[in-house]
Formats: C-alpha cells, structure tokens, sequence
C-alpha cells in the first residue's frame, strides 16, 4: 500500500520513530504540506495518514485509489466526511489516547489559576522575596480547590478522567453530556446548570455543528462572576472576542487555553497578552507516552483495516 503522511511534524519533531508503519507499505513521509501542494501529494495514495491537514473535495480531488484516511488525533472536524462517505473512503480516528494526558494538562492549568506558581516564581527570580519584610508575602491570589464546583462539559473518556482527578483533590464535580448520563464521579447537569453553579467550566467535547462557538457572550455571562475557564478541546467551541471581554471586564476570573481558532496562533490573537489568560499552544495531548500510545493505535487501525476489520471508524463510507 501506498502510505502517505502529509504533517508528519506534528506527530514526531524526530523523538518519536516512524518505521512501524513501513512493515504495512511504502511511506512517503512530508513534515508539512501546504493547502495547494496537498492534492498533488497524496495522488497516488491508498492511505493517508494525518493530523490536521484540511481534506475535502478539493484537495482529495486526485487521490483516485485513496481507501482510508487515518488520524493521529481523536477529533477528525478537518476531514470533509460526506465527500469520504460518497468516494467509499473510510476514516479512522485514534479514540481515546490522550484521556490521560489532556486532564493532567487541564489540571496544570486549573492549579496555575488557582496557585499563582509562575507569577510567585517570577515575583522570587526579580528579587522581590528578599525585599520582603514578611516571610509569606502573599501578593497573588491563592485559592483550595476541596469544596469548589467543577463543572465538565462533555462527558467522554476524557471529561471521566478529569472527573476522577477532581474528586481526589475534594471537588464537587456535575457533568453536561449529550446523553444526559455521567457516572459515580460526576452529577449530570443541564448547560444553564453547569454554567451558573461551576467555580471552574472545564470543555471537553468535540467540535461539531452542534459545539461551534457555543462558549460565547451570553454564556459567560450565565457563569459565576470571577469563575474560571478551561478550554483544552477545540478553539472552535469560543468566541473569542468575547473570553477577552469577559476576562478583561471581571465576569470571568481567568482562563487556562490549549486550543485557539487558528492555529498556529494568528498575529492579532483578541486573547494573547490578557494578564488572567494562560495561554499553552495545543500541547496537551503531545507527551511522548502518549504520542507512542498513538502511533500503537494509528498502526493498529491499519493492520485491522487490511485485515477487512476496521476499527475505530468515524464514518459510513459507501461501498465502491
């Protein structure tokens, strides 16, 4: 099989060795590809495997034998699905690799919110403890965690581990799920409930029609006054312009971000230099355990596909 990898950069910076994937076929392995190379690329492809490359109707366009679109990722919204479906494409994601990853990532930056750790340590390294009169100056905010209210918007594998991080540090945690179900950990609550009960909103969904730009002015203004917001799923799911406001107005406390519209971020970013706004370029998911974990499940997702038994497939390609 003809195995084609357009942004292979964004799996392996050369830490992570590919060559698993050369017992399946041959590789053609491109670090980036731009959105007018793309087509001529993967022409002659039978798979294509990738990460965030926009594939549609134009820039599939040549790619007549191509049978399987693979992802390094669990959110797949850059894949033109109906256009897969009609050329008898299938798609494949990687589930549910990062779980563990992005909620110690969600928590670092719960814990930065609620710690202050980088700005005392700057307050340290610029000398200012040792100007100090008092052996505790507690010139930044400092707030527990036991006892506050997490609220976890979507409830997959990943809102479940968050779930269980926040209960071992004492939280009450209440979930909004499309299915109205949650588990032992977490209380299922409505958005509106979410929203205004929730000490902390953390957003762990995918980005679909469904989560588009849903974290907006008219809910942040349903939430806490000075509540913080998390967001390490997609910068899709907010506005904005309008987490500026809400952070430079007060309504919002602070906000931890993973995840932006545009990626990499754009020169002029509404949310880039906000003194309560962390701010991380999309690396939750990217440690190397987990990048391993997912090159294990890329690779298996292809063998189980030659085998006629695909696995961990997104969609419903029509049979050509």
């Amino acid at each position: 099989m003809n195995i084609v990898l357009p942004d292979a950069k964004t799996i392996t910076k050369g830490d992570l060795s590919l060559e698993p994937l050369e017992k399946y076929g041959s590789v053609t392995v491109h670090q980036l590809t731009g959105y007018e190379q793309l087509a001529e690329r993967v022409k002659d492809a039978d798979v294509i495997i990738c990460n965030k490359t926009l594939l549609n109707s134009h820039t599939l366009r040549l790619a007549k034998n191509l049978k399987l679109i693979l992802l390094w990722a669990t959110g797949y919204n850059n894949i033109d699905i109906d256009y897969c479906n009609e050329k008898g494409i299938t798609v494949c994601n990687a589930g549910s690799y990062s779980a563990n990853a992005v909620a110690q990532h969600t928590f670092a930056l719960i814990l930065e919110l609620m710690n202050s750790t980088g700005a005392y340590n700057s307050f340290v390294q610029q000398g200012n403890w040792q100007k100090s009169d008092i052996f505790s100056p507690f010139v930044y905010p400092l707030e527990e965690l036991n006892g506050k209210t997490l609220g976890i918007f979507g409830y997959g594998a990943i809102g479940k581990s968050v779930a269980k991080i926040a209960k071992a540090f004492g939280m009450k945690v209440i979930a909004y799920s499309r299915s109205g179900k949650t588990d032992a950990n977490a209380e299922p609550a409505s958005f509106d409930r979410l929203l205004a009960e929730s000490r902390i909103v953390t957003v762990h969904c995918p980005l679909n029609q469904q989560s588009l730009h849903i974290f907006n002015k008219e809910t942040f203004a349903k939430m806490q006054r000075g509540a913080f917001f998390i967001n390490t799923a997609r910068g899709g799911v907010m506005v904005e312009n309008d987490l500026r406001d809400a952070l430079k107005s007060g309504l919002l406390g602070g906000a931890g971000i993973d995840v932006l519209e545009t990626e990499p971020m754009a020169q002029d970013c509404p949310i880039i230099g906000i003194e309560n706004c962390i701010i991380t370029p999309h690396i939750a998911w990217a440690p190397m355990e987990t990048r391993r974990r997912l090159l294990g499940i890329v690779c298996n997702n292809l063998k189980n596909f030659i085998d006629g038994a695909p696995t961990n497939v997104v969609n419903t390609p029509k049979k050509i």
